[in-house]
C-alpha cells in the first residue's frame, strides 16, 4: 500500500512540475493576471487562513482601526497570490529578467568580506518575495559559494520540485539539520561562503531558549542560526527587502558586524528581529501573516517545560519517570 502511495505521490509531482513549468513560461504579466483571479477565490471563498491573519495583525498593530487592518489584510491576500505566481516563474525566467526584477543593494561589504577570506551570513525574513533572494549569485562574488539553509519537505518528490528552483540560479540549499556540518566542511575545503538564514519562524518547544519582544508579542526565537554563525565568525549582514512596485523587488544588504562574538548570546538574533520588524512596519503587508507565529506563550512555557545546561525538558516525562 505504501509502494503505490509513493508511486500516485510520484506520479502528482511530476505532472504538477510539467504544469508549473509550462505555465512559468508565460509572461509575468499574465502570470499577474491569475493572481488577480485567484485574490478573490483565496480571501473571499477559500478564506485561508483569515482568522490567523486578523487575529496576528490585530495584535500587531492594536493603534490601528479596524478598517486600516482590513486594507492591510486584503493587500496582504493579493500579494500573497503574487509571490505564488512569482516564485513558480523562477522555473523558466531568464538570467537577465531575474537580475532586472530582483535587485541588490551593498554588494560591496559582501565583497571586501569574501576578499579578506571571512564568510558572510545574510539574515532575511518570510517578507516580499524571500524565494527570489536565492538567485543572489547573478550578483554576488564569483568566488564565492551561495547557500540557504531549508527545511526538507516531508514529501521528497515536492521537495525535489523547490530544491529546483532554489538552486536553479546556482544557490545551494543546505538541510537544517545538516548545516553545521557542511558549512565546517566548506571552511576546511577555503571556499567563502555566502550563508541566506531565515529565522522568523516558530520554534518548537524544545528549541526554545530566547524570548524578546516582536510586533508587540513576547516571541519565542529561533537560535540555531545565531550559534552557527558566531561558532563559525561569518560577518553578519540584514537583508533590507522592499517592493518598489509589483514585480520588482530590491535587497538591500546592511552590515551589522563583522564580529559576531561582540553582539554576546543571542546578540544577533536580537539585532536581526528588531531590523525585521522595523521593516514590516514600513511595510505590513509583505510579511507571511498567516504563520501562527504567537500560538506558543510563555506562560505556557514556563507550566510546561524547564530549562537545565542548554537542554529543553517538559516537566510531565519528568514525572513519568519518576
Amino acid at each position: 500500500m505504501r509502494k503505490i502511495k509513493r508511486i500516485v505521490l510520484r506520479i502528482l509531482a511530476e505532472t504538477l512540475f510539467i504544469v508549473l513549468w509550462v505555465l512559468s513560461l508565460l509572461p509575468l504579466r499574465v502570470g499577474y493576471f491569475f493572481s488577480d483571479c485567484m485574490y478573490p477565490i483565496v480571501y473571499y471563498v477559500v478564506r485561508y487562513r483569515r482568522r490567523v491573519v486578523r487575529r496576528n495583525l490585530s495584535s500587531s498593530f492594536p493603534e490601528k482601526t479596524e478598517e486600516e487592518i482590513v486594507a492591510i489584510e486584503k493587500k496582504f491576500y493579493h500579494w500573497f497570490c503574487d509571490y505564488i505566481v512569482e516564485t513558480f516563474k523562477m522555473m523558466t525566467i531568464g538570467e537577465k529578467e531575474m537580475a532586472r526584477r530582483m535587485s541588490f543593494k551593498g554588494m560591496d561589504v559582501v565583497r571586501e568580506c569574501i576578499g579578506e577570506g571571512q564568510s558572510v551570513a545574510i539574515f532575511l525574513g518570510h517578507y516580499c518575495n524571500w524565494e527570489w533572494i536565492s538567485t543572489l549569485p547573478l550578483a554576488a562574488p564569483k568566488e564565492a559559494l551561495c547557500a540557504e539553509l531549508y527545511h526538507p519537505l516531508e514529501n521528497p518528490e515536492f521537495d525535489k520540485l523547490f530544491l529546483y528552483m532554489r538552486q536553479r540560479f546556482k544557490s545551494v540549499c543546505l538541510p537544517m539539520h545538516e548545516a553545521l556540518r557542511h558549512i565546517i566542511k566548506y571552511r576546511n575545503e577555503g571556499q567563502p561562503l555566502i550563508v541566506g538564514y531565515i529565522a522568523d519562524q516558530k520554534p518548537l518547544w524544545h528549541n526554545i531558549h530566547f524570548w524578546m519582544p516582536f510586533l508587540g508579542h513576547d516571541t519565542p526565537m529561533l537560535t540555531g542560526s545565531d550559534r552557527i554563525v558566531q561558532r563559525m565568525n561569518q560577518a553578519v549582514i540584514y537583508a533590507e527587502v522592499t517592493r518598489p512596485r509589483r514585480g520588482y523587488y530590491v535587497c538591500e544588504l546592511k552590515l551589522i558586524t563583522r564580529n559576531p562574538q561582540e553582539l554576546g548570546e543571542y546578540g544577533i538574533t536580537r539585532e536581526y528581529m528588531t531590523r525585521l520588524e522595523e521593516s514590516i512596519r514600513r511595510q505590513p503587508a509583505y510579511w507571511l501573516w498567516s504563520h501562527d507565529r504567537w500560538s506558543r506563550t510563555h506562560e505556557e512555557f514556563d507550566r510546561r517545560f524547564y530549562e537545565k545546561d542548554g537542554k529543553v525538558f517538559e516537566k510531565e516525562a519528568e514525572k513519568e519517570r519518576a
